[in-house]
């Protein structure tokens, strides 16, 4: 048979191919800054970049430490990265104060914050904090958000002094007595008890009357109007590796050590089992996980309204969006339970 492919045919599908074999490889990149350094928690993050499911799903994801939810919150507003994880609240505030974020998915449903304290303080309990130091890195969600503990519970906020340290140093701080108390998010509970046995005393926040959303995916508001598409496949891809973490935790968070040298997995497992119980409730189980139920949105914004200075005012409707939540992956059921 005479072969009848011409030498510019024969150029131009190649080129067509190459094309489109570019195209399928083009990965969008997205800056992404944690709440905090690699811990743990995170185990679904990395998760989905050790199986490969941002580039299958063609992101290429520079995953940034953190340095508490009011860093990663004006950095994301500012632009300074695209996308990242932020206590809700604590976004609200930034959010309040000109930054340029929106929340895109729920990773918390319930509040993770914690007071830790020692016995041998003196103190035992809430009512005795007054004439306190508690030490906290400025950026820490849970010093950020104290206000509205302390209001809710009708003490003064400034009863107590905030000391800054580094946010590796709660323990070493606490046991010098250089602080007196200090907060941790519950799936971090196993380092304080493991540091002070019986001697230390808790609460978590959610029985002291206050439960707001914890850590949401946020995104820069101009990337997400110029790249709904990238913030999609963003958001799909964390449901399912949170969703794959939770029934798979092990396997998760064992290859934590290949992005954070020095780490015990046991510890982190301690972590991730925690948040796991953290991410469930009656809306992540039915609505799809990460989804935001926008009659709390309404009652947390009241709540950082009425114990915050939020400089511009705003319609909580807009510090948030479902539209980019897959309903058919919904939150398996976690027994809630105390540390």
């Amino acid at each position: 048979m005479k072969r009848t492919t011409t030498m510019s045919a024969t150029v131009s599908a190649l080129a067509i191919g190459l094309a489109a074999t570019g195209t399928a490889k083009a990965q969008d990149e997205v800056s992404f800054i944690l709440n905090w350094v690699t811990a743990g928690e995170h185990a679904a993050v990395y998760y989905a970049d050790h199986a490969g499911w941002f580039e299958e799903a063609g992101l290429d994801v520079d995953i940034q430490q953190g340095q508490g939810s009011a860093v990663s919150a004006q950095r994301v507003g500012a632009g300074a990265d695209d996308m990242g994880i932020s206590d809700l609240g604590t976004s609200m505030v930034a959010r309040g104060a000109g930054a340029d974020l929106v929340a895109v998915m729920n990773i918390y449903a319930n509040s993770p914050y914690q007071m830790y304290w020692l016995a041998s303080s003196g103190i035992e309990g809430f009512d005795d904090f007054p004439g306190h130091r508690f030490g906290n890195p400025p950026g820490d969600a849970a010093r950020a958000m104290w206000p509205a503990l302390a209001g809710v519970n009708g003490m003064d906020a400034d009863a107590i002094t905030w000391v800054n340290i580094a946010p590796t140093a709660k323990v070493s701080a606490l046991a010098s007595g250089s602080i007196d108390g200090t907060t941790f998010f519950a799936n971090y509970h196993h380092v304080m008890a493991n540091a002070f046995g019986d001697d230390l005393r808790w609460f978590a926040w959610s029985d002291m009357g206050l439960n707001p959303y914890g850590n949401s995916v946020i995104a820069n508001g101009e990337f997400l109007a110029e790249n709904p598409d990238v913030v999609e496949r963003m958001v799909r891809v964390l449901q399912r590796a949170h969703l794959y973490c939770a029934e798979n935790p092990a396997e998760c968070v064992e290859i934590l050590p290949e992005y954070a040298s020095g780490l015990n997995v046991e510890n982190e497992m301690a972590n991730w089992m925690v948040t796991t119980r953290l991410m469930s409730d009656e809306f992540s189980t039915t609505q799809g996980l990460g989804y935001f139920d926008p009659a709390r949105i309404e009652a947390d914004y009241e709540l950082v309204d009425t114990y915050f200075d939020i400089a511009t005012p705003f319609d909580p409707a807009t510090i948030y969006t479902n539209d980019f939540i897959d309903p058919d992956v919904v939150m398996i059921e976690v027994e809630q339970v105390s540390n």
